[in-house]
């Protein structure tokens, strides 16, 4: 009973008090024959002891995951070298901080989709307010952070555009039926904005008249889509820009991960030998990307050794090519490009911003969907809420995230910041380690085991 009401304390519940007298009866009064079934005849004994403790472990595993900790498995390579495809983290959740669920009726370990019949696993109604209990501490930078994707919340339910940014699609799509569109570099203001909802109008409406192959556009709760796990480069109040790959905050340039990664074009003289793939942490996948794109992503020493080896490399070349279509804001007309970006200054709690019809494309999101306000632009006049405003308070926190791979990574660059309420905890360490690119034994990576993530720098 003291643990409960210590737990009640904790999370600032007290509905959970309802509770208290059934645990009182179960164990001083004895009034209720919670376990009746044991003096049923055998069948029923024998079924009902295998439901009893069936449902006291998917409640014990909904609450142990829902406020203290998660397994979590590394699916992309987007944080190599310093977490691989295929490491097992345990996340905890009161580092930061466990989220009270904002979507409560769920089904235990899994996140939107029930296997096998794909349907979703949870009930959108009811739906809580976001609410985060006090943990051991808060986000910091350069912090390894598992989150809830925030390009989530709108996706097509094929299964093969499910993993799919929705809203990049839009406008991929859009920019492809508008060929002969006109130059934006010579529209401003209202006329750019309305550009660019003309293209992503387009693209939706192409979305919607193909769902045999799109399937339909469904919608996810915050705590609900896909997680996701990058490196924390960005904390609210700081301002973020990108010059020559190096991230700079406030004007002072942060420390590279030692494993960093970017993509160089590589033309080798014969194959790499699989000693020195393994030494070099070049997987599969790098070698499937040289070989269909020209490229593959290296760390600085792999490129060192692979430059010295010049019976093996014919010549390395850093990857400078990128585009400016795809990076956040969509809707905006910034040129920025993954490796230079910004500046841009991260949203904080209660600090107010000066809105311009030049700077609402970046912001727009954080106001109208994170934060729950409507916002129009009529004359060039910007309403929050039905009401002229010039300026905006934000309500949450918010943070910068990238990849350590950083030109094989879905991050901020691509979709923006990442509201507090998005936040699911902290890895803490890799209790498994497993290389898809070998079997058995030898694919297991022992050196990774027990390893703790914030040694991995």
């Amino acid at each position: 009973m003291v643990l409960y009401l210590t737990f009640l304390y904790w999370v600032k519940s007290w509905w959970g008090l309802i509770i208290v007298p059934f645990i009182y009866d179960v164990y001083i009064t004895k009034k209720i024959k919670w376990q009746w079934w044991k003096e049923a005849e055998k069948p029923v004994k024998f079924l009902m002891s295998w439901v009893d403790a069936l449902v006291f472990a998917l409640v014990a595993v909904y609450f142990i995951n829902l406020f203290f900790f998660q397994n979590y498995v590394i699916p992309s390579s987007s944080l190599e070298k310093s977490l691989l495809t295929g490491d097992y983290l345990f996340v905890s959740k009161v580092s930061y901080g466990p989220r009270i669920p904002e979507t409560p009726l769920t089904m235990p370990l899994t996140q939107h989709t029930l296997p096998v019949i794909e349907c979703k696993s949870y009930i959108e109604w009811p739906q809580w307010d976001y609410r985060r209990v006090k943990g051991l501490g808060k986000v910091k930078l350069n912090d390894i952070v598992v989150f809830n994707f925030p390009a989530g919340d709108t996706l097509c339910s094929a299964p093969q555009y499910q993993a799919y940014d929705y809203y990049q699609m839009c406008y991929s799509i859009g920019y492809q039926l508008y060929p002969n569109r006109p130059n934006p570099d010579s529209l401003s203001g209202e006329a750019l904005r309305k550009y660019f909802q003309t293209i992503y109008n387009a693209g939706r409406e192409e979305i919607l008249r193909n769902q045999v192959e799109y399937g339909e556009i469904i919608t996810r709760p915050a705590d609900r889509r896909e997680n996701y796990v990058k490196r924390c480069v960005g904390l609210p109040g700081q301002t973020l820009q990108i010059k020559d790959r190096i991230v700079y905050l406030d004007g002072k340039a942060n420390k590279e991960p030692e494993e960093v990664q970017y993509t160089y074009y590589v033309r080798l003289k014969k194959s790499i030998p699989d000693e020195l793939m393994q030494e070099l942490g070049i997987s599969m996948e790098d070698l499937t990307s040289l070989n269909t794109l020209g490229y593959m992503p290296l760390t600085k020493r792999a490129v060192n050794v692979l430059s010295a080896n010049h019976e093996l490399v014919e010549s390395i070349t850093l990857n400078k090519d990128a585009s400016h279509l795809d990076i956040y804001p969509l809707n905006g007309n910034k040129h920025w490009t993954r490796d230079n970006y910004g500046p841009v200054w991260i949203p904080k709690k209660g600090a107010t911003l000066e809105l311009t019809l030049d700077n609402l494309p970046i912001y727009e999101r954080p106001i109208k969907v994170y934060e729950k306000n409507t916002l129009e632009v009529k004359d060039g006049k910007i309403f929050i809420n039905g009401k002229e405003s010039n300026s905006y308070t934000f309500k949450m926190d918010y943070y910068w995230m990238q990849g350590d791979n950083r030109h094989n990574s879905a991050d901020s660059r691509y979709w923006g910041f990442v509201p507090e309420d998005h936040i699911v905890g902290k890895p803490i360490f890799i209790w498994w380690s497993s290389d898809p690119d070998r079997r058995g034994l030898n694919g297991v990576r022992w050196s990774r085991l027990f390893r703790f993530v914030d040694d991995i720098k």
